[in-house]
């Protein structure tokens, strides 16, 4: 009944205020859409993952068929796994705090109700996405969280950015869903089934299936892989697929936080994930996922250096942070990328809330060139949002890996600490093992961390530190967010900091074999700790190569096992977490361990010495509108080229199949050709039919006299 009452509650309260809303007010609106998605949350939490993810207790609650046809079969059901479990914690824990912020944010909009119908609509989708059972019921969420994302981004309609952003979002998203539609239609070619369970145990006995597509033979998995991360890509705003993400922030400041934290984006995390039995056998998608996501990751780094709007700013770097979730599924990684998922949607929520805090601060201004000085007037936001920057930024020192020298000390940082350190450590490792694009994933990440904890010191000291730089007006109605705001903030915050080194060791520590042993196909737990040189019992002991044992990083999956429990073959394309150099230990030199802090370090001290040592260097660099600021603060132009290519390219086919194919061939043949000229025709005709008899007596005789002298010359032609 839980697992029902979690997904199907949030549908109840989205259609109650969508329908009634005008009805029974505003307030009953939010009451019923608040309270049904927090008790979503409640039960996700207290119930089903406990009793899942510890109790073992997985399960697939069918609750009924929805497509029979012929061979086709698709049913509605409610899958329970791991993965399943994790994901739905983070939508309703997340979407709860998002409606309880929406009280105070949104408190003075007169369409209150339509706005938490949205929210509750939005929340249910992703439920239904994340707890899918087969492939076309998670198309089904994907397309949902499409229109939900539509209706959300567009929610302020009256504003033309509001509409071109939300038409943006949703064509782009048509691009990636397409070929996430052909994937799924080239699963039931191959398998003849679109259920997860059939699908992955008869993944080996195709692995040299082949299929023809644009008149060249792939191999199968290969193909539908591609297909699968082709809409992974277009969902969760990766590089070409990217430029709808910035845009949305067109939204009330609450719907950026639940798209970018707990919602849509994170669905094509998840779909990789989800399909690790088929990935694993598609090694060359595999490296593609890589690159993409390392590309990514740097991309978004570097045009969030340059942009000025608060919230744009924060949604480059979750462009940035799903790129390392990428890189990481492409190599194997798939508990690392699951857990930094789990930890970003916690400081990332935190973020964007908080931007919200400032901007309805700021009476709506969202600009930080014309912010300054904040902390002030706003303490509470300024700590939150101090919070979230240490743990987007991965602030942490691993002391516990450095154990020949400080072992005696744990690891100490925030959840991006653990996560994200985790990540590039474990791309290190599978580079060094021979993994393709292994080592370009780890230098890109180390190169993104400097540029994140840049971009992101900016944010805190252009916006809370210095002087204020905007009008006067604005800075004496400066004041700190209601308590409905700040408590949502607070909540995130504990989430921020607790939920790296809480879950560390159940994610991706020694517990992770068993955690996600149902739900992410081949992995194994590499026992006992990074140690180079620790063949033993694992202890830290000097002289082990300069290289300690980790707390926070001591397990990465490997898949060298040739099936999973779903009988899924697993190739031997490498091993995902790669470095298993015998006894189960893995060697991780301490600049790799360093890297991250150091790196981390550099970004916080340059950002320090543009917008505090030497204030106001940066705005001069900006005015002077070098080549390279003009290409990251134009987002390296790809909105302009995508505008040449695909907008003016489709308008002047457009303009072409209508002025010349339409006008003049289709018209000039046809209505205004042949039609016009079968009318004038008949309209000269039709003058003959003068109605009176001896005209029509007259062209009788007309006939008779020629068929007469017809008969004559043919007679005496004879």
């Amino acid at each position: 009944m839980a697992p029902i009452l979690i997904v199907f509650g949030p549908l109840f309260a989205a259609a109650f205020a969508g329908f009634f809303g005008n009805i029974i007010g505003h307030r009953p609106a939010q009451i019923v859409t608040t309270g049904f998605v927090i008790l979503s949350a409640l039960l996700s939490m207290f119930v089903v993952f406990p009793d899942v993810a510890f109790g073992g207790h997985v399960r697939t609650i069918d609750l009924g068929t929805w497509i029979n046809v012929g061979d086709f079969q698709a049913g509605w059901a409610i899958k329970l796994d791991t993965l399943s479990a994790v994901m739905l914690v983070v939508v309703t824990s997340v979407s709860s705090l998002v409606h309880v912020y929406s009280w105070g944010y949104m408190s003075h909009d007169p369409h209150r109700a339509r706005f938490f119908a949205y929210l509750s609509l939005f929340t249910f989708t992703m439920l239904a996405l994340v707890t899918a059972d087969n492939f076309l019921q998670l198309f089904f969420g994907w397309e949902g969280v499409g229109l939900a994302s539509y209706l959300l981004i567009g929610f302020w309609y009256k504003k033309k950015s509001a509409n071109n952003a939300a038409i943006k979002a949703f064509v782009t998203n048509r691009v990636g869903d397409f070929g996430l539609a052909l994937g799924i239609m080239a699963l039931f070619m191959v398998f003849g089934s679109v259920n997860f369970g059939d699908v992955f145990a008869l993944a080996g006995d195709n692995a040299d299936t082949t299929l023809s597509f644009i008149g060249m033979e792939f191999n199968a998995i290969e193909l539908i892989c591609f297909l699968l991360f082709i809409g992974a890509m277009g969902k969760s705003a990766q590089f070409f697929l990217h430029v709808w993400l910035p845009d949305a922030m067109e939204g009330p400041t609450p719907v950026s936080a639940l798209i970018h934290a707990a919602t849509m984006v994170t669905a094509g995390v998840f779909l990789v994930v989800r399909c690790s039995p088929l990935f694993e056998m598609a090694p060359m998608t595999s490296a593609f996922v890589t690159v993409i996501g390392g590309t990514t990751a740097l991309f978004a780094a570097t045009v969030g250096l340059a942009q000025n709007d608060i919230k744009r700013v924060i949604a480059y770097s979750t462009c940035s942070q799903l790129g390392y979730m990428f890189f990481a599924a492409g190599l194997g990684l798939y508990g690392a990328a699951i857990f930094h998922l789990f930890t970003h949607a916690f400081f990332k929520a935190l973020l964007f809330l908080g931007s919200g805090s400032v901007i309805h601060g700021m009476s709506d201004e969202q600009d930080m060139r014309k912010m300054g000085g904040l902390y002030k007037m706003m303490p509470g936001t300024w700590i939150m949002m101090l919070i979230g920057t240490i743990a987007l930024t991965g602030v942490g020192f691993p002391f516990a890996m450095l154990g020949w020298s400080m072992g005696f000390l744990p690891d100490i940082g925030l959840s991006g600490f653990y996560s994200k350190d985790a990540i590039i450590e474990g791309a290190f490792i599978a580079g060094e093992a021979g993994k393709s694009f292994g080592l370009f994933a780890f230098w890109i990440g180390v190169t993104a961390a400097l540029l994140t904890s840049f971009y992101s010191w900016r944010l805190i000291f252009m916006t809370f530190h210095g002087k204020f730089r905007g009008e006067k007006h604005v800075f004496e109605h400066v004041h700190e967010s209601p308590r409905v705001m700040m408590i949502p903030l607070v909540l995130l915050a504990a989430g921020a900091i607790l939920a790296g080194p809480v879950f560390k060791g159940t994610f991706i520590g020694n517990g992770a074999s068993n955690f996600w042993s149902d739900s992410i196909v081949g992995f194994e737990q590499v026992e006992g700790d990074y140690a180079a040189g620790d063949h033993g019992e694992g202890d830290h002991e000097e002289g082990d190569h300069g290289e300690g044992a980790d707390d926070h990083h001591d397990a990465v999956e490997t898949h060298a096992a040739p099936a999973d429990d779903h009988g899924a073959a697993v190739d031997d394309h490498g091993d995902a977490a790669a470095g298993d150099h015998g006894g189960g230990h893995h060697d991780v030199p301490t600049w790799v361990i360093l890297a991250p802090f150091f790196a981390t370090l550099f970004g916080f001290i340059g950002a320090w010495w543009f917008y505090i040592t030497k204030e106001g260097i940066g705005a001069r660099i900006a005015a002077k509108r070098g080549p390279v600021w003009s290409v990251l603060y134009n987002k390296w132009y790809f909105d302009e080229a995508y505008h040449l290519i695909f907008v003016r390219g489709a308008r002047g086919l457009g303009d072409l199949l209508w002025k010349i194919v339409d006008v003049k061939i289709v018209d000039g043949l046809g209505p205004n050709g042949l039609a016009a000229s079968t009318m004038a025709t008949a309209r000269r005709v039709a003058k003959a039919q003068s109605g009176y008899l001896y005209h029509y007596a007259f062209v009788m005789l007309i006939g008779v006299v020629g068929l007469t002298l017809w008969i004559v010359a043919g007679a005496g032609g004879q």
